[in-house]
């Protein structure tokens, strides 16, 4: 084995090692950046009855209002939530929700409950879930069906 070839051997793992290290170290320069997805409703979406829910591939959120509360769960945790309530006139109200146990599940009280509580009331809203520097939005009517 020439001289060469001892250095290479003894060299090989260090930079094995430092480059894992080093990638690593980018792909959570990646994460951070910052980034906009657009969340798309599956199906209706009928806040009052628990039946709402927006997603972006494997990402999923589920809107609900129990007794004027609004809450938002998702599969993924969430750095900050704000939902907007938006009336005819295209004049958006911010509720920033906050974290209930962890931060899988947010709530607020909100009007929305008193805005759509008939059958058939139907009403703009819009939504932005913040994770890691990516934004989350998505615009979208609710109708109350039951």
């Amino acid at each position: 084995m020439n001289k060469h070839t001892r250095i290479a051997f003894i060299v090989a793992p260090f930079l094995a090692v430092f480059g894992f290290v080093g990638a690593d170290y980018y792909e959570e320069a990646v994460a951070n950046d910052s980034k906009l997805i657009t969340l798309s409703p599956d199906g209706h979406c009928d806040i009052i009855n628990q039946s709402c829910v927006l997603k972006s591939g494997e990402f999923k959120v589920n809107i609900s209002d129990v007794a004027g509360v609004t809450e938002v769960n998702a599969t993924f945790p969430l750095d900050s939530v704000t939902l907007f309530l938006v009336d005819k006139h295209d004049k958006a109200t911010p509720y920033p929700l906050g974290m209930q146990k962890n931060p899988y599940y947010w709530h607020s009280n909100t009007e929305l409950r008193k805005l759509i509580s008939h059958k058939g009331d139907s009403y703009k809203l819009r939504l932005i879930a913040k994770i890691k520097g990516g934004q989350y939005i998505s615009e979208f009517y609710t109708q109350t069906v039951k």
